[in-house]
């Protein structure tokens, strides 16, 4: 399984308990909660009110302490922090969540990537899946404008007299080979499959790619007939072009980003380059 490429950190609290996790692509990776010793808001007999308020405050900033302590130990210890941890996402009732927050009790580091407070029902393990439901749309927000950053630095590359760029199957074939490629860049549009056709009468040979429409099997398409022989082609092997291509990349270290259509230089990608392009590690004639 590969290594998904970034993270989001997952906390729910309220003032009695709190849970942490990791967002892992579309995994929920459940780490682990605590409890405190808050007192309850009904004070024992012989107590001031004052005096069990300013205890009961002390107890919930010790609390607090205890939450950011723990949070930037488990966020910041996952490898490649900076480059991987993509946000943090707070779920909690309120006012609970937003003290905790404009209290800064977490690192600096993980207190900017703060990505937005979100409110949940439970703060235990059950919290993290309802934390991530909520953030749905924030998240989404979150992609995109990576998307979009990765795409705005691919067109700045393309209109350089010798940019980083290609595009197009097969110019981006010839740069994987090669190790040329620092990131592919493939639309979430892109339905095509690799073939590995084959003549059985005379051991012709070759790959080619085709467009598979919503519904179609590719061993339903039609190879046509051996340009030596004229025997009918057969299928030897078909494979999702995305899963090829990504499989090249990761043979050489090359990062992999799924662009959507959601803006217009994502669409662009799919329209204007056939779904295929990639940002360049050097320069190479392809």
């Amino acid at each position: 399984m590969l290594e998904e490429k970034y993270v989001y950190g997952l906390l729910v609290l309220d003032r009695r308990e709190a849970y942490w996790g990791f967002l892992r692509g579309n995994r929920i990776d459940p780490i682990g909660g605590t409890t405190s010793t808050v007192p309850g808001k009904q004070r024992k007999g012989g107590q001031s009110s004052v005096r069990f308020e300013r205890l009961r405050l002390i107890a919930i900033n010790e609390f607090y302490k205890k939450i950011g302590e723990r949070s930037s130990e488990i966020f910041m210890n996952e490898k490649d922090f900076f480059n991987r941890f993509k946000g943090l996402l707070i779920g909690g009732p309120s006012p609970t969540k937003e003290e905790f927050e404009e209290g800064n009790f977490l690192h600096h580091e993980v207190q900017k990537r703060i990505i937005g407070l979100f409110d949940v029902a439970y703060t235990n393990e059950s919290g993290l899946p309802e934390l991530v439901d909520a953030a749905e749309d924030a998240l989404k927000g979150q992609e995109v404008i990576e998307e979009k950053h990765l795409m705005d630095r691919f067109f700045k590359e393309l209109v350089k007299d010798n940019g980083l760029s290609a595009y197009g199957e097969q110019s981006i074939r010839a740069n994987l080979e090669i190790g040329a490629v620092d990131i592919l860049l493939l639309s979430e549009k892109l339905r095509k499959n690799r073939l590995s056709i084959r003549c059985d009468a005379c051991g012709f040979a070759e790959e080619k790619t085709v467009q598979v429409n919503p519904g179609e099997n590719p061993e339903d398409i039609d190879l046509g007939n051996c340009p030596n022989c004229t025997s009918p082609l057969v299928l030897a092997d078909s494979s999702d072009i995305v899963d090829e291509l990504t499989y090249l990349a990761d043979q050489s270290n090359s990062k992999v980003a799924i662009i959507s259509d959601d803006f217009e230089e994502g669409s662009q990608l799919f329209t204007a380059f056939g779904g295929i392009a990639a940002i360049l590690r050097y320069r190479t004639g392809y």
